[in-house]
């Protein structure tokens, strides 16, 4: 695990500064503390940061071939690459490490740009092409491991995280302001875009190219949904467990310590239950609860632990971190407003103690059908049968005439809805329904809309031909998950230089999740279901008959307590209201209704906590 930075110029006259790459790998430090190295000759200029891993004597980087034409830095981990060596060799090449990093090398010499398409793993990586003078850089299926980039017709620049990209010299950050809208629906800023003028993400499942100053970004791999009417239950049933089990084997390779987050919900714990199955000594496991009963899953956590014998580690976050809030700010380098960022950064932080490597749960959801939101209930399933003609026009137009704290109006938006527009409601946070409210009207004109569901508008053909609950799977698995999910995962584990795994994300196991007929993701009322049956066989049930908790913090009721001062400042205080992005007297009657319980707002009031210390910490006194 690593990461890495570089710099390339247009003009193969023009050098490159060592110290600048030398800047822009000593920010990321904390991505790879064991060793680092760059290479830079004429306008190229290539470094990267090293948590060893596998072959820990070796795998230096950046590395070459065999004629120092092709050059890598790589920042993941390939589980097949021992599989990949041995084709390869059989092909002639000559392998000097033991390393994964050098099987990518000799693919891209054998495959070319297709070199991906024989990766299975986690990676972002970058390869300096000599004798084309071309830059080749991919990013995994799923998008676990980030990679950002600035290019203009001089120059190209990049880098694991943006810190690195920052250090180019004389770039001053600019605020992405019609990115802002994006930012406040959804909690991050949807790919491939950020918050700051200029700098893209490569987004899951893509490769760049950069040549004569032109680039061209491309998918190579994308989720299809092909259900195979075929496959008996206990087929299904066999191969998830079948599955599941060979992605963790070879996620257990690994010349350091290794572990696993364990939350007490069903993925973190099958993971674990599979775990202690393929080794040889006790599974060292990780977990964080809260003192709010609510929140708190330390109990099931205990009882996966007993069941299977585990060196357990545990830790209680309480509302003092507060303190880490300006540590994640500076990690993330962009707003992230998943407050879940903080009790992933202690149970990093936790299992860092102990261990280099932790496996984790994430992707259960996202693969077998297990939000709540992935059904619709109550009410809607009895209007859906008018047409919704007659609902738009005796329910949503009425609502648009109501003000915004009439008891009920989301209820009459939500009924006035098709089944897709609700779940995009759902995802923005219901800012598609009240967009023109928050924002003002200069940072709308600017953005050339206040409307946040244009990103899953925009997804939705591409699977409008399936049913709901796999439209709304598809959808989150190119937004939610890698937007959210694994950009928390990456920067809060790799904060603490730990690696963190998500076997569940294996793309071998997602393309047979996709395989998988709905009726057993969600079968009747019951989600995740076949995970859950995998369950049954494996766990205490008093962890699966229970409703789900997530990995949340009770944020409302810290915003109102130990956070009052702090929210109340960062909200609606004069700094952040003369930025002019939202509409004053709209946030301080959200406070205001938070304040008295009149409704939950604590989303948007911690979203807007986070980007006002963005702009502090980051922009204000950088221009």
């Amino acid at each position: 695990m690593c990461g890495i930075a570089g710099l390339i110029y247009s003009d193969p006259s023009r050098p490159v500064d060592s110290a600048v790459i030398a800047d822009m790998c000593a920010v990321i430090h904390h991505r790879g503390p064991d060793e680092w190295g760059m290479w830079v000759e004429g306008a190229v200029g290539i470094g990267m940061k090293r948590l060893r891993i596998i072959d820990l004597a070796g795998g230096h980087q950046p590395m070459a071939n065999a004629d120092g034409t092709v050059r890598i830095v790589f920042n993941g981990e390939i589980y097949n690459y021992r599989e990949l060596r041995a084709d390869l060799e059989k092909r002639g090449y000559h392998f000097v490490t033991n390393s994964d990093t050098e099987s990518i090398i000799h693919l891209y010499e054998e495959y070319g740009q297709e070199c991906v398409s024989h990766l299975r793993g986690m990676f972002a990586f970058a390869i300096w092409d000599a004798k084309n003078r071309r830059l080749f850089m991919a990013r995994d299926r799923l998008g676990k491991k980030p990679l950002h980039y600035l290019h203009d017709s001089e120059k190209i620049v990049f880098g694991s995280e943006i810190k690195s990209i920052l250090r180019y010299p004389s770039l001053k950050p600019e605020v992405n302001r019609a990115g802002i809208v994006n930012y406040v629906a959804y909690g991050y800023s949807p790919d491939p875009d950020t918050l700051f003028s200029g700098i893209n993400k490569l987004p899951p499942g893509h490769r760049l190219t950069w040549e004569n100053g032109r680039i061209v970004v491309d998918s190579y791999w994308d989720v299809e949904y092909q259900p195979d009417y075929t496959m008996s239950e206990q087929h299904i049933f066999e191969e998830t467990e079948r599955l599941l089990e060979e992605s963790i084997k070879i996620r257990l390779v690994s010349d350091v310590p290794l572990g696993a987050f364990l939350s007490g919900g069903i993925d973190s714990s099958l993971v674990v239950a599979l775990m202690a199955r393929n080794m040889g000594e006790p599974v060292k496991t990780f977990s964080i609860g809260f003192d709010e009963k609510k929140y708190n899953e330390l109990p099931y956590a205990r009882m996966v632990a007993q069941k299977y014998g585990t060196d357990h580690h545990e830790e209680i976050v309480r509302p003092d971190a507060e303190e880490v809030i300006p540590h994640l700010i500076k990690m993330f380098d962009e707003p992230f407003a998943d407050s879940s960022a903080i009790p992933t950064y202690y149970v990093s932080r936790l299992a860092r103690r102990h261990v280099t490597v932790a496996l984790s749960g994430d992707g259960g959801d996202e693969m077998f059908g297990g939000y709540d939101r992935y059904l619709d209930g109550g009410l809607s399933g009895i209007t859906d049968n008018i047409p919704l003609f007659l609902r738009k026009a005796f329910l949503g137009a009425p609502a648009t005439l109501l003000p915004e704290s009439f008891p009920g109006i989301n209820t009459l938006r939500y009924l006035a809805s098709d089944v897709d527009e609700r779940y995009i409601a759902k995802m923005t946070k219901g800012l598609s329904w009240t967009h023109g409210k928050l924002f003002s009207p200069e940072l709308a004109r600017l953005a050339g809309t206040s409307d946040p569901s244009i990103p899953l508008l925009k997804l939705l053909p591409k699977v409008q031909m399936h049913d709901p609950i796999t439209r709304r799977q598809y959808l989150d698995c190119k937004t939610y998950l890698p937007g959210d999910i694994m950009t928390k995962v990456d920067r809060a584990s790799m904060a603490v230089s730990l690696e963190a795994r998500a076997p569940m994300l294996d793309h071998r196991f997602v393309e047979f999740a996709f395989r998988v007929p709905v009726q057993y993701k969600v079968h009747g009322g019951t989600l995740k279901y076949m995970l859950k049956q995998l369950a049954y066989k494996l766990l205490p049930h008093e962890i699966i008959d229970r409703p789900k908790m997530g990995f949340a913090m009770p944020v409302a009721q810290w915003i109102n307590s130990d956070w009052r001062e702090m929210s109340e400042e960062l909200v609606v205080g004069s700094r952040a209201l003369q930025r002019g992005n939202f509409n004053a007297g709209y946030l301080k009657n959200m406070v205001a209704e938070h304040r008295r319980g009149r409704r939950d707002h604590s989303y948007i009031i911690w979203t807007l906590m986070v980007l006002e210390m963005w702009y502090r910490e980051l922009i204000d006194g950088k221009q």
